[in-house]
């Protein structure tokens, strides 16, 4: 990344989480018919996935936090659209999963070596570590929600865990893919910005894209196109 470069990385940021949180209500009607299996382990790798174009666009561990918040916030949202409690299933337990995921994240980026990450190859391994993490991180929901991670039915064996492997090999594919659209669009920023024509536009994008999510958002509920299956 150009230092010098005129760009602010706040504006992806933004488009990022609010892409991100609507992808995580949206999603849940595309799952519902496996909403208790795999759609949990599809979603680690799809907030992944947000975490890696993020961190390249942004290299702050600040910028993958300030995605969680803003992907947390669609998750509140969400519950005041359903008339929800904070603390339901279906709100509480994926907030506390995007945590651990950052967490996981941001820990791996540190231990897999930086030579190693520029390289595709390098990226699914940091994907596939951060998964391990995370999903051994996040039963410890219990203790945040007072709401425990679903399990294996008949058995105490948390979905999670149990379908791991799963998890793994999503973010095999949606870490390398983020950083690659993070590349892209850091590229496409710059351009932007470097353009004085343009550069209006850019600054109007990020509260577009996150106003039009949470309209997107409003308007399937209120349609009740999308339920609560997670």
């Amino acid at each position: 990344m150009d230092k010098n470069s005129p760009k602010s990385y706040l504006g992806l940021i933004v488009v990022l989480g609010s892409v991100w949180g609507l992808s995580e209500a949206a999603l849940g009607m595309g799952l519902r018919s496996c909403a208790a299996f795999v759609s949990g382990s599809i979603m680690t790798g799809v907030a992944l996935f947000f975490m890696a174009a993020g961190w390249v666009v942004s290299r702050r561990i600040l910028g993958v936090f300030l995605m969680v918040v803003l992907a947390s916030f669609f998750k509140m949202f969400d519950a005041l659209l359903l008339s929800l409690p904070l603390g339901h299933g279906a709100i509480g337990n994926p907030i506390f999963a995007f945590f651990m995921e950052a967490i996981a994240f941001i820990i791996l980026l540190y231990v897999v070596s930086e030579k190693l990450i520029k390289k595709p190859a390098g990226q699914a391994v940091l994907g596939g570590m951060a998964t391990v993490l995370a999903v051994n991180l996040f039963p410890l929901v219990k203790y945040a929600t007072g709401v425990p991670a679903c399990v294996v039915p008949g058995t105490g064996y948390p979905l999670s865990l149990y379908y791991i492997h799963f998890a793994v090999l999503v973010s095999l594919v949606t870490v390398p893919l983020g950083f690659w659209v993070g590349v892209k669009l850091e590229s496409f920023e710059i351009r932007l910005l470097k353009a004085r024509a343009m550069s209006m536009l850019y600054y109007i994008l990020s509260p577009a894209v996150l106003i039009l999510c949470l309209a997107i958002i409003t308007l399937l509920r209120m349609t009740g196109i999308i339920d609560v299956s997670f």
